[in-house]
């Protein structure tokens, strides 16, 4: 099973807020998903998120790879491998 660490949109029409998941790359963008490890709001000027950093690094070490943008707020955040 490959896994993946991606964004889930909520929130209302043209306010989007999201939550970083740990999902199946084969489930649907806002679908099933294994665990939930942090925030991301884009709505707020600077940008708000808020990430458990020793949730991350145990599904970055168990081969989970995070999206595009996901890598970049783990980078903010300090997270890495």
């Amino acid at each position: 099973m490959a896994v993946k660490i991606r964004l889930r949109r909520m929130g209302q029409k043209k306010s989007p807020y999201y939550r970083i998941v740990v999902a199946d790359s084969r489930s649907p963008r806002d679908g099933r998903f294994i665990e939930e490890i942090g925030t991301y709001d884009p709505n707020h000027d600077p940008s708000t998120y808020e990430i458990d950093a020793e949730k991350a690094k145990k599904w970055l070490n168990n081969g989970a790879q995070p999206t595009d943008v996901v890598g970049k707020l783990f980078k903010l955040a300090g997270i890495e491998k």
